[in-house]
């Protein structure tokens, strides 16, 4: 169950360079997460994806911040404490920074990426713990190509696209950084579907998340789907996942703060 939280983040793409219109400062949305637990699946976490705004001495940014916790009766099975944020330009979503600070069943690491889109790179710093409880520091210079996002910054980014333009069957590579090496992803449209929710039936557009042959962010071919509102906030909605250490769905509670 190592990277949970990667349950979410593994949703995501960037196709092309689109202004914001979507995201709003403010937003909340709330999500349980099940697992399959021989063979049944079980509700173990809560997964929280948040948006505020963070004035810095040159600019304003958008801090995107998702958490996964798990639910206190699973606290001591598998005890999840994660955390994953970007800051992010407000009108293009383009990161300038990332964390993931992640503490699960007594794994932990942190790892944190600074971006210099001039020089399309990124600097990053990843720090580990030892069996006796110490840390260690490694730091890296990672070159990138120049539609590489983190995970949680190209989470929101999806949200921008025109979907509605979209054909049955379209498809796109995009490329996420984790753990300093790229991964490229494919994601492709399936079409239009209904679906209960909390939030009510929801029409929803429905994709497909393939990761091409070398990566081990995702496992299956048809294995990995989401749902996103087919509205003007694309809200994600449901999500069925399969990761190396098993599967599972992500469903909406409460939605907040939404900008249109």
């Amino acid at each position: 169950m190592k990277h949970y939280a990667l349950l979410v983040v593994v949703f995501l793409s960037a196709l092309s360079l689109a202004q914001n219109k979507t995201i709003a400062i403010g937003e909340k949305l709330v999500y349980a997460a099940s697992y399959n637990m021989s063979g049944l699946l079980t509700d173990i976490a809560q997964v929280k994806m948040e948006t505020s705004e963070v004035k810095t001495s040159k600019s304003s940014l958008m801090r995107l911040k998702c958490t996964a916790t798990t639910y206190k009766d699973w606290d001591g099975f598998f005890k999840i404490r994660d955390l994953y944020e970007s800051y992010v330009n407000p009108k293009t979503l383009t990161p300038f920074l990332y964390k993931r600070d992640i503490s699960e069943g007594g794994y932990y690491k942190f790892m944190q990426y600074k971006y210099n889109h001039k020089a399309k790179l990124v600097n990053s710093l990843k720090r580990k713990k030892r069996k006796d409880g110490t840390t260690w520091d490694e730091k890296k210079s990672v070159k990138i190509k120049p539609a590489t996002k983190d995970l949680v910054s190209t989470l929101y980014y999806i949200r921008n696209l025109d979907i509605h333009k979209a054909s049955p069957g379209d498809q796109q590579n995009f490329t996420v950084l984790f753990d300093n090496e790229e991964h490229i992803i494919t994601l492709k449209y399936i079409g239009k579907e209904t679906i209960s929710t909390k939030l009510g039936r929801k029409e929803c557009y429905k994709l497909a998340i393939v990761a091409i042959k070398g990566s081990d962010l995702l496992k299956g071919k048809n294995d990995n789907l989401l749902w996103l509102t087919a509205d003007a906030n694309k809200i994600p909605v449901y999500a069925k996942f399969k990761i190396p250490v098993g599967n599972g769905e992500l469903k909406i509670q409460s939605a907040s703060g939404l900008r249109n």
